[in-house]
């Protein structure tokens, strides 16, 4: 799939170069944050959120209630095409931000409904979200608290070279996977599995996300199959490439490359098998009704 049409959107921003004052106390963020990154990426996730925020000087430093974003020139934070077009990498991104934007809105028209796109924030190294901050450890996110795609570009690197998992098409089930997340907030299926999660066990928390998880997976599919159909053509070994990276950041796979015996409990976002199998039954389905099941009962 050729993503060079350039046409971004006007939603998108740029924190890059963007510094980020000292302030104490911890921001309204924080819990948030960190029940962000113990739903993606469990206990060990916090461990090293907290090594990373002793490391920037605290917990002040990376939560700071009342820190404003100023830029090192004193200029403001780039936003629309000019953020788009700061590197290949931010250009790919935002390319595929803009296929994911026009897909879905196709798809929300179909049913007689508007659809309400997510912003995508572009960042490196460290950011700030509405859901506190943004820093590179955590990979892409979602957060729902301001409706917003955050994304290190650095990370399309670290897909190619850290998980064996090359070319464009990789990067963009990244973002539409996403995406997946924003079309689960706007269907109030993230509320859902919030409100159910607090009445649960950590194991059961987990497979909650799991569930989730996949279902985002499947609704990158579902974005994939319509935007081939609406002329954005798959090209030959676009499906693999996405499948490559699925595979590559499943559950088990991740566990085992770190030296670790794989823990199905601790499992947030399935295994290698079960990302693949969700993204190519929504590319295959080409439907969101084809990824209902994986909600079914919550």
């Amino acid at each position: 799939m050729r993503f060079d049409r350039d046409d971004f959107g006007s939603n998108v921003e740029s924190q890059r170069g963007m510094g980020f004052g000292g302030g104490g106390g911890l921001g309204g963020g924080a819990g948030m944050l960190l029940s962000l990154v113990a739903s993606r990426f469990g206990i060990g996730g916090i461990i090293v959120l907290l090594i990373i925020m002793f490391a920037f000087g605290g917990l002040g430093s990376i939560f700071g209630g009342g820190q404003q974003a100023v830029s090192p020139s004193g200029g403001s934070a780039q936003t629309g095409q000019q953020a788009c077009q700061a590197d290949e990498m931010s250009r790919l991104a935002c390319n595929v931000y803009g296929s994911t934007d026009r897909v879905w809105a196709q798809l929300y028209q179909a049913q007689g409904q508007a659809f309400r796109a997510p912003k995508l924030v572009l960042y490196s190294q460290a950011g700030r979200s509405g859901c506190g901050a943004a820093q590179s450890a955590m990979g892409p996110f979602y957060c729902p608290l301001d409706q917003g795609i955050y994304l290190d570009t650095d990370f399309f690197g670290e897909l190619s070279q850290r998980f064996g998992a090359p070319g464009d098409f990789a990067a963009a089930y990244v973002v539409a996977h996403e995406m997946g997340h924003h079309i689960q907030t706007l269907a109030g299926i993230n509320d859902q599995v919030r409100n159910a999660q607090q009445a649960s066990g950590e194991a059961q928390q987990n497979a909650l996300q799991v569930r989730m998880e996949l279902q985002a997976d499947c609704l990158a599919g579902v974005w994939a199959a319509n935007a081939n159909r609406s002329g954005e053509t798959i090209e030959s070994g676009d499906l693999e490439e996405g499948l490559r990276a699925a595979g590559a950041i499943g559950d088990d796979t991740l566990q085992r490359s770190a030296g670790r015996r794989p823990v199905p409990e601790s499992f947030t976002h399935g295994t290698s098998a079960q990302r693949q199998e969700a993204l190519r039954r929504g590319f295959q389905g080409a439907s969101p009704e084809a990824c209902g099941g994986y909600m079914q009962g919550v």
